[in-house]
C-alpha cells in the first residue's frame, strides 16, 4: 500500500496519507486501473492524431572503437552516418529523406571505388532512416492485454513531476513489443519519456531513450531520441559501439507567417504611411542590380525557412551579428551594407553567404569553444561578401523556388569555386589580424587542428548541405594558416579545450523552430574523457510545462481580433 500513497499524492488524487493507507485493496486496484487506462488512452490518441504533423527529423550516428586508451580518453570515433528528412504517416511511420540522392552512375562508380569499399569493410553500415521511429511506446498494441504496468516511483524531469512505471510484454503477447520504462507527467497523464527496446525482431531493434516536450497546451510531442549500443558483437562488430542522436522540429511548418504579416499590415495606422505625391525618383543601374541580387537572396532564405532548414530571425542571430560587427568596425568597413546572420538548423558543419546574410549551422555553433573561433568562421564568409561573391540572380525568379522540400537541397547551388574560397581565406586572415580577436587566434588554430584530426572519421559531420565543406577533398582545411599559430593538441590536458561536444550551445523550439542559447551550468572536468570534442552524447532535456503566457497574442494580433 505504500506505493499507492505515493501514487495518489503524486497527482492522481490528493488524499491524506492516513486515508490513502486505509483504502481497501479493491479501491487501490480501481485507482491504478483508472490511471493506467488514462495513460493508455492518451498514448493511443497521440498515435491517431500524429498524422497531422510532418516534423523534420535529423539523425547523426557516431561509431566508436574500444581500445587501450579508453580508460584515459574514452572510445575513439571511427565512423559516422547521417540522415535528414521528414517524418510522415502513411500506413505506418516513414522517414522521407530531404537529402539529394546520388545518380545511378555515381552509385555504380562508388561501388568500385576502393575507398568506399574499404570503408564498408571497416565500419558498420547503419540503416539511418529508422532511428526516428521510436516516437510511440507501441503504435499498435499499447493496452492491458499486451502489457503489464508496474509502478516504480515518483520523479522530477526538470520542472515536471512524473510517475514512473516499468512496462513489460505479457506472456505470449507477441514479438517486437516494447520492454522498458515510461515516465508519465502527473497533470494530464501523458507519457513524456520512455526508455528501452523493441527486441531484435522489430524494425528498430536497438536500445533507445525517447523524449517529448510540452509544445502547446496539453500537447506533448517527440523532440529527442538517444540510441546507444556500447557493444555490437552480436551484429558482427566486436570492440565496436555507437551513439546516435535523433532530433525533431518543424511541427508548425504547415502554418506560414503570411497571414500574420498580412494582419500586421492591415492594422498599421494609415498615418504612418506617407502616400502624398512626391518628386519622381529613379534607381541607378547599380541600385537596380543590388535590388535584383537582394530579391534572389530573399527568395532563397524564405524558401529555406519554409522548408524548416533555417531558423526564423531571433536572439541568437543578434549574438552572431555582434561578432560580425566587431570585425566590420575594427576594420573600418564603412561602405558595406548591413550584414546579418541566420542559423541553419542542421548538424553538419558549414557556413555560407546568401546575399548579405551569413548562415552558420547549429552543429558548428555547438562545437566552437569560444568567440574567437566563431569570429574565424564568420570572417571567412565576410571575406566572400567583400570580394563580391554573390548568389546567382537566377533565384530572383520565384518559380525556381517552387519545388518540393525533398528536391530543395538538390535544386540550390550555393557553393564557391576553389579560387573564391582561397581569396575569402586571405580576406578573413586580414580581418582577424585587425580585430579584437587577433590575440586569441591560437585557440582558433587549435580548433582547426582538432577538426583535421577527426575529419577522416566523420565525413558526414563535415558534409555541407548548401555551401562549401570546411575540409576540401584534397585535405586543404579552410583558414589552415591559423593552425601554424596553435599549440600541439593535448587530448589528456584538462586545461586545453579544442572543441566542444555536439549540443553544447544551441537548443531548438520544436514547434516554431526558434533557436536559443543553452542555459546550462558548466561542470568541472574530472578526466580527459569529459572533454568529448565533436562527440554525440546522451540527451537529458530539462522538461517544463507550456505556459499560457507563451500563447498570449502580440499587441498587433490583439488589435486584429474581432471586438
Amino acid at each position: 500500500m505504500k506505493w499507492l500513497s505515493i501514487l495518489l499524492l503524486g497527482g492522481f488524487c490528493v488524499l491524506p496519507a492516513a486515508a490513502a493507507q486505509s483504502l481497501s485493496q479493491s479501491q487501490a486496484t480501481r485507482y491504478e486501473n483508472q490511471l493506467v487506462g488514462r495513460i493508455i488512452a492518451n498514448e493511443n490518441h497521440l498515435v491517431r492524431s500524429f498524422s497531422v504533423y510532418t516534423p523534420r527529423v535529423e539523425t547523426y550516428i557516431q561509431e566508436f572503437r574500444r581500445g587501450p586508451d579508453d580508460k584515459t580518453l574514452g572510445p575513439q570515433i571511427v565512423g559516422d552516418a547521417y540522415f535528414l528528412g521528414r517524418l510522415v504517416t502513411r500506413k505506418r511511420l516513414v522517414e522521407q529523406t530531404l537529402l539529394p540522392q546520388p545518380s545511378l552512375a555515381s552509385r555504380i562508380l562508388g561501388d568500385v571505388n576502393v575507398y568506399h569499399a574499404l570503408k564498408r569493410l571497416t565500419t558498420i553500415q547503419f540503416q539511418t532512416n529508422v532511428f526516428g521511429l521510436p516516437i510511440f511506446v507501441d503504435p499498435h498494441h499499447f493496452d492491458r492485454q499486451h502489457y503489464k504496468f508496474t509502478f516504480v516511483r515518483r520523479e522530477f524531469l526538470g520542472d515536471v513531476r512524473c510517475l514512473v512505471f516499468d512496462v513489460t510484454p505479457r506472456k505470449h503477447a507477441g514479438k517486437a513489443l516494447f520492454k522498458g520504462r515510461i515516465w508519465v507527467e502527473d497533470r494530464g497523464d501523458n507519457i513524456v519519456r520512455f526508455n528501452g527496446s523493441y527486441g531484435r525482431h522489430a524494425r528498430f531493434g536497438l536500445h533507445f531513450d525517447s523524449w517529448r516536450e510540452n509544445l502547446q497546451p496539453g500537447l506533448w510531442l517527440p523532440v529527442y531520441i538517444y540510441s546507444e549500443e556500447p557493444d555490437l558483437s552480436r551484429f558482427g562488430a566486436p570492440n565496436r559501439g555507437f551513439r546516435a542522436q535523433t532530433r525533431f522540429w518543424g511541427y508548425d511548418l504547415k502554418s506560414t507567417n503570411s497571414a500574420e504579416e498580412l494582419t500586421r499590415l492591415m492594422v498599421e495606422s494609415k498615418s504612418a504611411v506617407d502616400e502624398s505625391p512626391q518628386a519622381a525618383h529613379a534607381y541607378s543601374p547599380l541600385a537596380s542590380q543590388r535590388m535584383w541580387l537582394d530579391e534572389a537572396a530573399q527568395n532563397v532564405l524564405d524558401r529555406l525557412q519554409r522548408a524548416g532548414l533555417v531558423a526564423p530571425p531571433g536572439p541568437v542571430d543578434k549574438v552572431l551579428d555582434t561578432v560580425v560587427n566587431n570585425l566590420i568596425i575594427t576594420n573600418h568597413l564603412n561602405t558595406l551594407p548591413p550584414i546579418h546572420c541566420r542559423v541553419l538548423l542542421t548538424y553538419p558543419f558549414e557556413t555560407l553567404t546568401i546575399g548579405d546574410t551569413i548562415l552558420i549551422s547549429r552543429g558548428l555553433i555547438d562545437v566552437l569553444p569560444n568567440e574567437a573561433c566563431l569570429a574565424m568562421m564568420l570572417a571567412h564568409e565576410l571575406g566572400h561578401i567583400m570580394n563580391g561573391d554573390n548568389i546567382s540572380t537566377k533565384y530572383a525568379f520565384d518559380d525556381r523556388m517552387m519545388v518540393p522540400d525533398d528536391k530543395l537541397l538538390e535544386t540550390l547551388d550555393l557553393t564557391h569555386s576553389a579560387a573564391d574560397e582561397a581569396a575569402a581565406d586571405q580576406r578573413a586572415l586580414q580581418l582577424l589580424m585587425n580585430s579584437p580577436y587577433k590575440n586569441q587566434l591560437a585557440s582558433a588554430g587549435l580548433f582547426l587542428k582538432a577538426l583535421a584530426e577527426t575529419a577522416p572519421y566523420t565525413p558526414s559531420l563535415l558534409g555541407a548541405h548548401l555551401g562549401n565543406r570546411l575540409l576540401m577533398r584534397n585535405h586543404q582545411l579552410r583558414l589552415a594558416a591559423l593552425m601554424m599559430r596553435a599549440p600541439a593538441l593535448q587530448p589528456a590536458n584538462l586545461h586545453q579545450i579544442a572543441a566542444l561536444p555536439l549540443g553544447s550551445r544551441i537548443e531548438v523550439n520544436a514547434w516554431n523552430d526558434q533557436v536559443s542559447l543553452v542555459k546550462a551550468k558548466p561542470l568541472p572536468l574530472v578526466s580527459p574523457k569529459d572533454k568529448m570534442p565533436f562527440e554525440v552524447t546522451a540527451l537529458f532535456p530539462y522538461l517544463t510545462r507550456y505556459h499560457a503566457a507563451q500563447a498570449a497574442p502580440t499587441p498587433v494580433q490583439a488589435q486584429a481580433q474581432p471586438q
